[in-house]
């Protein structure tokens, strides 16, 4: 059974742009979790509870045009190293010297551009289904339909929104609540997001990956030609401690998660275990 664990929200700013997010526990052993394209940072709550469970101190966050946080319309905002900027705004919100920082899908190619940006401030990755060139072709035929509908159908997606938005969240399942909350989107940041994603840089050069020398926990699976199992496991080799785990599909984290928890918090406990770290005094918050 999970430990009850400490749960708040919070808000920071950059520029006059809002991000919120949610902090699990409390402690020095950071560790950031970053959701997928479009989703909600609520899809790593069960995840942030247990490595919040084990002692780690969680922040799942929302990224600038997901969940809660606020949804500009210039494409430009939306792009891997925009994103890493947003996470390392994060820690220096938070106060957190190093962090270990992962994510799904986009969050994890974000987690790799924090650690190219600021290695200095990583001490461990996870990465679930990292996109690199394998399974471009497939995001780009499978997001490009999305654009097109939010720039020239713009109607069809605030329908969808609406729909969504009338279901009452405590009286679904929690991830027919995620699905919802993914669905609950504006037709212009939804685009603008999408394109800035899929036009620019997808993840940190190879030369740059495998100078990266943290503890990884890299996750993979054969079952989704979006999230290709050889991009994982490329990761899994090009990182110099990079350990890649199989997972049976992509419902595995999401449906019986206790293998790939235990998994995730034995990487979070070496990543803090490997190197003393260095404090930094909290800023006002």
């Amino acid at each position: 059974m999970a430990l009850l664990v400490s749960e708040r929200v919070g808000q920071f700013f950059i520029e006059d742009d809002r991000l919120e997010y949610t902090e699990y526990g409390s402690g020095a052993r950071w560790v950031v979790l970053i959701h997928g394209q479009l989703m909600p940072r609520s899809m790593h709550q069960r995840l942030a509870r247990a490595l919040a469970g084990d002692g780690a101190h969680v922040v799942a966050v929302d990224l600038l045009g997901h969940g809660r946080s606020d949804r500009p319309v210039d494409p430009r905002r939306y792009s891997m190293p925009e994103f890493a900027g947003q996470v390392l705004a994060l820690l220096d919100h938070l106060g957190a010297e190093q962090a270990v920082v992962g994510g799904t899908s986009l969050g994890a190619n974000v987690a790799l551009e924090v650690a190219a940006t600021a290695p200095q401030r990583v001490r461990g990755l996870i990465l679930e289904m990292p996109i690199l060139d394998n399974g471009l072709v497939a995001g780009v035929a499978a997001f490009t339909p999305l654009v097109v509908a939010a720039r020239l159908l713009p109607f069809a997606v605030d329908a969808v929104r609406v729909v969504t938005r009338a279901v009452p969240r405590g009286v679904v399942p929690f991830w027919a609540g995620v699905v919802l909350d993914t669905l609950n989107q504006q037709p212009r940041p939804m685009a603008a997001a999408l394109q800035g994603i899929l036009f620019g840089r997808v993840a940190p050069p190879v030369q740059v990956r495998r100078a990266l020398d943290v503890p990884a926990l890299v996750v993979g699976h054969r079952k989704d030609p979006v999230h290709s199992v050889h991009d994982a496991r490329l990761v899994g080799e090009e990182l110099a401690k990079g350990e890649y785990v199989e997972a049976g599909s992509p419902l595995e984290w999401r449906l019986n998660p206790e293998r790939l928890d235990a998994a995730a918090a034995k990487l979070v406990n070496t990543a803090w275990a490997s190197r003393p770290a260095r404090r930094r005094r909290s800023v006002a918050r």
